[in-house]
């Protein structure tokens, strides 16, 4: 059955912290300006679109939902309730910091059907934190993914690179305390300097120097594949191109592109290939259809740089998770675990 998100944009005035790399604005006196209004409108109006035999979720996103007031979280857990007893909606997922999450907010967020809570981690690099004005000790992040974990929650984790003070190392071993939590699902967003944020000013007095485009792939490959090896869904890598991103003078600085996905799995497609190309200086490669972008690489790169070897035929009949090359089979899990071996993991530890 096809999923689909309802997504609801709740702006949290009120955050308790003012992040390094975040533009949220504040206003005095008010916690949001989603009326429960709004969020039947929404709700009805992507009701009368989306096919009746689908998963329909609730989304809140933008804010910290959980910081909000646990009257308001309330309101707003109501309302979609409503639709959820009617068979309407399958459930409501939600992103909030880990530091405002406690067991009186967690029991009333699965009274109300909440499926899935992400946590902007972010790091677990109490330096990193620190200098991103972001604190919390990062036992307080394991014991929010506890208590999401013992009710059942769907447990979601956001994870930042090149963060101020961050280095591969660091963004590296971030991911490998995050494993220990547990997650089922993760996002991995390369830092950006928006316009209207402390980054903007750190960045322009050369107090932050922002990530490149091959720099932030480079960190990004070894968390995405050691998540995905050890089972958590790698549910989005690099912003979403929204239309305010694109706007002049939004992005400043950092490695923002449409595609980030697409380079961070040419990259290590490329790797892969290359390994082989090296040994045994030919590459006869079948694969289904469906695995020919991520092969070829974003703008043919992979088959520009290995063309001395490079040769490639569909083959249907194979499955998504295969490829051959030179008559011998490899599974993703081959793939991935090549490009993040022991070898590589080692040097972080």
């Amino acid at each position: 059955m096809k999923h689909y998100n309802i997504p609801i944009f709740i702006s949290h005035f009120g955050c308790p912290n003012a992040c390094v790399f975040c533009n949220q604005k504040k206003i005095n006196g008010r916690e949001t300006d989603v009326t429960m209004e709004d969020v039947r409108k929404i709700i009805e109006m992507y009701l009368e679109t989306l096919p009746k035999n689908s998963k329909k979720e609730v989304a809140f996103f933008g804010g910290t939902f959980t910081g909000i007031s646990l009257k308001l979280q309330k309101e707003y857990l109501e309302t979609v309730y409503e639709y959820i007893k009617k068979g309407l909606i399958d459930g409501i997922r939600l992103s909030t910091r880990p530091d405002c999450i406690n067991r009186e907010i967690v029991e009333q967020l699965k009274k109300y059907g909440v499926t899935s809570v992400e946590l902007g981690v972010q790091s677990l690099d109490e330096r990193v934190l620190k200098a991103t004005a972001r604190y919390y000790p990062v036992e307080v992040v394991a014991e929010a993914c506890k208590l999401l974990k013992e009710y059942g929650i769907e447990l979601g984790i956001q994870l930042m690179i090149g963060l101020p003070e961050a280095t591969l190392e660091s963004d590296y071993l971030t991911a490998l305390k995050a494993l220990e939590m547990q997650p089922d699902v993760a996002r991995i967003y390369p830092t950006l300097v928006i316009k209207n944020t402390k980054l903007e000013d750190m960045f322009l007095k050369g107090e932050y120097h922002a990530l490149s485009i091959g720099e932030a792939v480079e960190r990004t490959r070894k968390i995405y594949t050691l998540l995905e090896l050890n089972g958590v869904n790698v549910i989005r890598v690099g912003l979403q191109p929204s239309e305010d991103l694109r706007e002049a003078g939004v992005v400043l600085g950092g490695p923002f592109h449409p595609a980030f996905r697409e380079l961070v799995e040419t990259e290590i497609y490329y790797n892969f290939l290359k390994k082989i190309a090296d040994r045994e200086k030919k590459l006869d490669i079948e694969t289904a259809e469906v695995n020919i972008s991520k092969i070829v690489g974003i703008k043919k790169a992979n088959r520009l740089r290995l063309k001395e070897y490079f040769n490639i035929k569909i083959d249907n009949s194979l499955s998504r998770d295969v490829v051959v090359v030179n008559g011998k089979i490899y599974s993703r899990v081959d793939i991935l675990r090549e490009e993040n071996n022991e070898s590589n993991s080692n040097q972080y530890r």
